[in-house]
């Protein structure tokens, strides 16, 4: 593939980060999976096949992140799909534990924005670039946000408000910043989901290959547009 665009997915050894990869790969692009263990992730590259490779990566530490900046070299596709659930969807925003908020902005909002600092200002000195971050419809305003995972909840809303940010930092330059619902995907995190891993990818492969005339700053999944 030696004119293929390079994409990097977090949070790729499981789920729809790994189905993603491989949607992205099966499109023709070069793919790195990440994953906070390095044989997860190069487990899971090696049942993508030839163009895939599979690095380390932990959200949260500085030190990971600049560490996979140089490993990986520049990409052209950023796909932010690490994240954690620590809740039962029976909480209640005023007794979950701080220790559970701390630890799921850590990774669901600041990895990603940690991630996103880390890559996106090559693809804008590049003028291409596309950066999709896999949200939740339990983070929308106008849907109401889900208080029974209030840290989750509000990670998400969180995200989704970066995307905004990136969107208008980015605007003009080429990048186009999304944010993707999935909605309720079958995975580790949702064993009961109605969709598959494969339709999520599908729709989160089209964010990311947008043509270039394309929207950016967006809450979507395929063609559907929901509101923040």
């Amino acid at each position: 593939m030696p004119d293929a665009r390079t994409a990097l997915v977090t949070g790729a050894n499981r789920g729809i980060g790994r189905a993603v990869a491989a949607e992205l790969h099966r499109r023709g692009l070069r793919v790195i999976l990440t994953a906070r263990a390095q044989q997860e992730a190069a487990a899971a590259a090696a049942e993508i096949g030839a163009g895939a490779t599979g690095l380390r990566l932990d959200v949260t530490s500085d030190d990971a992140v600049r560490e996979l900046a140089v490993a990986a070299g520049p990409v052209d596709v950023l796909v932010s799909n690490a994240g954690v659930l620590l809740e039962d969807g029976a909480g209640d925003p005023l007794t979950v534990g701080m220790d559970v908020v701390e630890r799921t902005l850590e990774v669901n909002l600041l990895g990603a924005w940690r991630v996103a600092q880390a890559f996106v200002p090559a693809m804008v000195a590049g003028g291409w670039g596309r950066v999709v971050f896999v949200s939740s419809g339990t983070g929308s305003f106008s849907a109401g946000l889900f208080t029974g995972s209030p840290a989750y909840a509000l990670s998400k809303s969180g995200l989704n408000g970066l995307t905004q940010l990136l969107a208008t930092a980015t605007k003009g330059t080429g990048v186009l910043v999304n944010a993707v619902n999935p909605g309720p995907t079958r995975t580790r995190m949702m064993p009961h989901g109605r969709r598959s891993v494969q339709d999520a990818a599908v729709d989160v492969a089209d964010a990311a290959l947008l043509p270039d005339d394309g929207p950016s700053g967006t809450f979507r999944r395929g063609e559907q547009v929901f509101g923040w």
